[in-house]
């Protein structure tokens, strides 16, 4: 049920799409598609390969990122929302879109976040919000831990998150980090991913544990299973390329700089940096 005081102005059902793994690009592009549609909407997902996807004002990127992506190490993707980089693939993702959060971007990642506290709890391993300050000072998202963050006990961090919003509307999706590639972290990250507590649940059950969370503590109307149509695809398929890594120089070998085309979404891309950016811009 909504925390109380939260007002909802869009009492359709919350869109609940099955969980689905497919390349970056299409992940990217499902996640702002859904943001455009206006209506409350959650998603879990995974990625078809090891993907590192850059926020979307991270417009320089490390040499060695591009050299494991033209070695077909990696897939290189930006996503619609800011933060830092992610590596996906030993990941859980979510997506969740609502339409009337919040102004404070503060609240709205604590009250976003419920669902997800609610089931890691019921797995004996509760998360609480990072306190450090938000800094570009690392290229890597899980170097740090601030309020956008949910960590262990002992610091380490489980789940980043990142937000887009547009015309009040609010898009956040993250990374719940289940078994990262440890070799590929180091290489992308030059440091160890993060020493992480052996779940309680296999990764079906954890994903069972999410959506029935999700039923109860998110601050949206009930949700309706209902899958992307093929009407949906089809305009889906056009925007690819905007989430695509595609130019850039490396040893004078060109592999890789982002050509962003006509549905670029870059003009509502905000930082997720805390007070860089209004929440309704």
């Amino acid at each position: 049920m909504p925390p109380s005081g939260t007002r909802l102005v869009d009492v359709s059902p919350t869109r609940l799409l099955p969980s689905c793994c497919l390349g970056g690009s299409w992940q990217m592009a499902i996640d702002h598609w859904m943001l455009e549609q206006g209506q409350p909407a959650l998603r879990l997902y995974r990625w078809q390969r090891p993907t590192l996807s850059v926020g979307w004002h991270q417009r320089s990127l490390p040499p060695h990122w591009l050299s494991l992506a033209g070695a077909g190490r990696i897939d290189l993707v930006r996503r619609p929302s800011g933060g830092q980089a992610v590596l996906h693939g030993g990941d859980l993702s979510y997506a969740l879109v609502w339409p009337d959060p919040p102004r404070g971007r503060r609240q709205a990642y604590a009250q976003a976040c419920r669902w997800l506290q609610a089931a890691f709890e019921q797995l004996g391993q509760p998360l609480h919000f990072g306190t450090a300050a938000a800094t570009l000072a690392s290229p890597d998202c899980f170097a740090s831990s601030t309020a956008a963050d949910l960590v262990h006990a002992h610091g380490a961090k489980r789940i980043g998150s990142a937000q887009l919003w547009r015309a009040g509307r609010l898009l956040q999706h993250g990374s719940i980090q289940l078994a990262p590639d440890r070799q590929l972290w180091r290489q992308l990250f030059g440091a160890t991913a993060p020493e992480l507590p052996p779940l309680a649940a296999s990764a079906h059950a954890l994903e069972s544990l999410l959506l029935a969370a999700a039923a109860e503590h998110l601050p949206l109307p009930v949700a309706v299973s209902a899958p992307l149509r093929a009407a949906e695809l089809a305009p889906l398929a056009q925007r690819l390329a905007s989430y695509r890594w595609l130019g850039g120089t490396v040893g004078g070998k060109s592999v890789g700089g982002n050509t962003v085309g006509g549905n670029s979404p870059e003009a509502s891309m905000p930082r997720t940096t805390w007070g860089s950016a209004r929440p309704s811009g």
